[in-house]
């Protein structure tokens, strides 16, 4: 398929979402609280994802094995337990009976007086069938925020039943065929439309904001650039796991050699994370996303370092800092000599990233701004990052690119491995298509921008290559605008052409004025 045509059916296939989502919160408006919906809406989105997932494991195999009418679908549960369900957790991570997959449940829900217990049930099952496996901890407590039996549905059974049945059919309703081959990441733009609808704080919470899928895009390919393989990417505040997906997305399966690794501390993003793993069938093996405070209690020592390390930390938020002096001593922030303040996080969750980096790897992290000017300790630690030859490059991204904040943040990207002791800024606040709630960066604006990361050529009023000697003159400053001049898009006025242009007008004036005394002195005669 070619490119302009995988566009045009990914359009189709995202109009065809978004309308179905919309129909499904026409249906249970009112009754459910937007941020509520959406956990309901993707839950059972992936509900029917892993229901597929697992008939399509089962079919497959048998077509092959010389069966092509079998459909896992239709045979008994019993028959599913005894021939099915032996070594199915350790190759999926769990396991699913006939009567509990998504098309059957959801073909029945109508008439089905318990459904809302049956789904809760089934939902247990389905987390129950990795315990005493080794992926027991990716499965467990997947459906925690999919709560079936919860007054938020409804006051009485029928009414949680009939909301339940709405969604349940919604869903089974859009049509995409195979999951893994659309063209559309079906989970990331539902999430997307979801909150850019329905969220009430549109997805910010806490200093946090949901990267869309074009900037994670950006971040994945300037990771990337120039490597031909890496040993795993890494995102210390993974959120839904958006960053990670981005980076399988963009590259061939086998490129990232390890798999992939994430920790968040919101246990709905951290559920919502483990689901888009399964979604976008990264097996339970081949990724560790766990939960925790990164800043306090990072889960993920053992495997460090990373070859790439994507990551969008909440801006500014407060942290325990120097009210806790044994932090100094962390062998994450103890090189560059201060703690980020306690009022603003931002340069430790930087320090944290540089810490598990690997000696060739290639760190990106979207940042508040006001990390690049601000004084006192982040001024101390910039300074480290700069005279250690760390930071790569500076990058300006546009406004309004995010949901809930139309603040204009920029990329950080770090390496250890620099053979130039300078750092690049680009200017790319002009780079991008606006749209009707957010602007967007298209492909030839990401293109843009990886193209003069590659080249540093260095492009009036869009990017320059700044010696560190410049940068030490400038007080350790790393705002954009302190090394690439914005062009001046105001008209220029030619002052002599003016002044001809208000002689003649005046001139012209002077004549009509003539005129008009003319017109009124023969009126008055007569």
């Amino acid at each position: 398929m070619s490119d302009y045509s995988k566009a045009d059916n990914g359009m189709t296939q995202r109009a065809e979402l978004h309308r179905k989502i919309w129909s499904i919160a026409d249906n249970v408006r009112g009754a459910v609280d937007g941020w509520d919906f959406k956990q309901y809406i993707l839950g059972i989105l992936f509900y029917r994802f892993i229901s597929e997932n697992m008939t399509e494991f089962f079919n497959s195999a048998e077509h092959e094995a010389g069966d092509p009418d079998f459909d896992y679908a239709k045979i008994s549960d019993k028959e599913a337990e005894a021939d099915f369900r032996p070594n199915t957790v350790e190759d999926k991570g769990f396991f699913i009976l006939p009567s509990q997959l998504f098309k059957n449940v959801a073909e029945k829900a109508k008439d089905n007086e318990n459904l809302n217990t049956d789904l809760a049930n089934i939902f247990k099952a389905i987390e129950g069938s990795a315990v005493g496996f080794a992926s027991e901890d990716d499965i467990k407590g997947l459906f925690e925020d999919v709560d079936t039996t919860s007054n938020r549905l409804g006051g009485t059974v029928p009414e949680k039943n009939k909301r339940l049945t709405d969604i349940l059919t919604g869903i089974a309703e859009i049509n995409f065929g195979d999951f893994k081959k659309n063209d559309i990441d079906a989970f990331g733009d539902a999430y997307e439309y979801l909150i850019s609808n329905y969220a009430s704080n549109a997805g910010k919470s806490g200093g946090e904001f949901f990267t869309p899928q074009t900037v994670s895009k950006l971040l994945a390919r300037l990771v990337m650039d120039g490597k031909t393989n890496i040993n795993k990417v890494y995102d210390p505040t993974c959120g839904s796991g958006s960053l990670l997906l981005q980076m399988k997305k963009q590259f061939d399966e086998h490129i990232i050699d390890e798999g992939f690794f994430g920790q968040e501390i919101n246990m709905t993003n951290f559920n919502l994370a483990r689901m888009n793993m399964f979604l976008h069938n990264v097996n339970y093996n081949n990724f560790s996303i766990k939960r925790g405070d990164t800043l306090l209690n990072p889960l993920h020592k053992n495997e460090k370092p990373f070859d790439a390390i994507v990551s969008n930390p909440p801006y500014s938020i407060k942290w325990v800092g120097d009210d806790d002096p044994t932090l100094i001593n962390d062998e994450r922030y103890a090189p560059a000599g201060k703690l980020a303040p306690k009022s603003y996080a931002d340069y430790a969750f930087i320090m944290h990233s540089l810490s598990y980096l690997s000696s060739q790897g290639r760190a990106a992290i979207v940042c508040f701004p006001g990390i690049f000017y601000r004084k006192g300790a982040e001024r101390t630690i910039r300074k480290y990052l700069v005279d250690n030859n760390f930071i790569d490059c500076v990058i300006q991204l546009p406004e309004n690119l995010f949901f809930g904040t139309s603040i204009a943040t920029c990329i950080l990207v770090m390496a250890k491995n620099k053979t130039e002791n300078k750092i690049l800024f680009i200017d790319a606040s002009k780079e991008f298509k606006k749209e009707t709630n957010n602007n967007i960066l298209e492909e030839k604006n990401i293109e843009k921008i990886v193209k003069e990361f590659r080249k540093r050529s260095g492009k009036e009023y869009f990017s320059r290559y700044v010696d560190r000697d410049e940068i030490e003159a400038n007080d350790y400053n790393l705002s954009i605008s302190s090394y690439v001049e914005k062009e001046d898009t105001r008209e220029i006025i030619d002052i002599k052409v003016l002044n001809k242009e208000l002689e003649k007008t005046v001139s012209r004036i002077d004549e009509l004025r003539a005129a008009i005394n003319e017109i009124v002195k023969e009126l008055e005669d007569e």
